[in-house]
């Protein structure tokens, strides 16, 4: 196929999803001798003017997930991503429990949006919520496979002929599963959608917080005001120099917990082709 530039475009408010994203494109880009480009749309003012590619190009597009699912607050900004026949790979990135469904989400957004899907992949990275569960991740070993990844999509998609159907991958086909409810020690479901973070005493008002939040809901002039909602993408916590930032809920907390405890072994990644027969 002549396919003329490789796109890494990702949503990654801590920079887990963006390296692996990145590794692969880079990688995908050199196999194929052609210039690669960035599309971030973490911050809300790029994912809301939206996107045109086209048959030239290859997007390797990842999002993390969120309780198993495509972060909801992306599902009406990736609809303005016109494929107008490219191809695209999509990735997952997640915290070391389950990607569930939403990889099989993000193929279909993707399909749905006019891109045709070639690959995907399934990658781990560092929890949002915690600095232990999946620590460091994607780590050296990760991103070679990511690398891996990118060379292998580079070379098959140089012998890829139209027509051709949707890259397979594991999930629930629509309506998919619902997005996953964590639970405290009695079986009650733990809801921590209205949980927002809080500021310690060492702020000094630097205002990266509110700079690096992708909903734009720290206030700049008053960076302990959360004015809008909290989707605990954990980039205002892990990002600040002075560690002033932080959740008190007992059920947030309680939820990491469990993870931290629960989830000590090693996920590996996982990826996809078309023509693949899943397993």
């Amino acid at each position: 196929m002549n396919i003329q530039r490789v796109w890494a475009l990702f949503f990654s408010p801590t920079g887990t999803t963006e390296r692996v994203v990145t590794a692969a494109a880079e990688t995908a880009a050199e196999t194929l001798h052609i210039p690669v480009a960035r599309c971030d749309i973490t911050p809300l003012s790029v994912r809301k003017a939206g996107k045109q590619f086209g048959a030239g190009d290859l997007v390797i597009a990842g999002t993390p997930v969120y309780a198993g699912r495509v972060p909801n607050v992306l599902l009406n900004d990736l609809k303005l991503l016109a494929g107008n026949g490219a191809l695209a790979v999509p990735v997952v990135c997640y915290g070391n429990r389950n990607f569930d469904d939403a990889l099989v989400e993000l193929r279909d957004i993707l399909e749905d949006g006019g891109f045709h899907t070639v690959a995907a992949g399934a990658f781990i990275g560092e929890h949002s919520f915690s600095n232990v569960l999946a620590k460091g991740r994607p780590d050296a070993d990760d991103l070679c496979k990511a690398r891996d990844f990118g060379n292998e999509i580079g070379r098959r998609v140089e012998d890829l002929e139209c027509p051709f159907a949707p890259v397979a991958v594991p999930g629930t086909p629509k309506p998919y599963k619902g997005y996953y409810k964590p639970r405290d020690r009695q079986g009650n479901f733990i809801d921590i959608r209205k949980v927002k973070p809080l500021t310690g005493e060492s702020c000094n008002g630097c205002g990266l917080c509110a700079a690096v939040c992708p909903m734009g809901s720290i206030d700049s002039e008053d960076v302990r005001q959360v004015k809008g909602i909290c989707i605990k993408c954990g980039a205002c916590i892990k990002k600040c120099p002075k560690q002033a930032k932080y959740y008190d809920d007992a059920g947030y907390l309680h939820h990491r917990t469990e993870l931290e405890e629960g989830l000590t072994f090693r996920r590996e990644p996982e990826t996809f082709f078309t023509f693949d027969a899943i397993k």
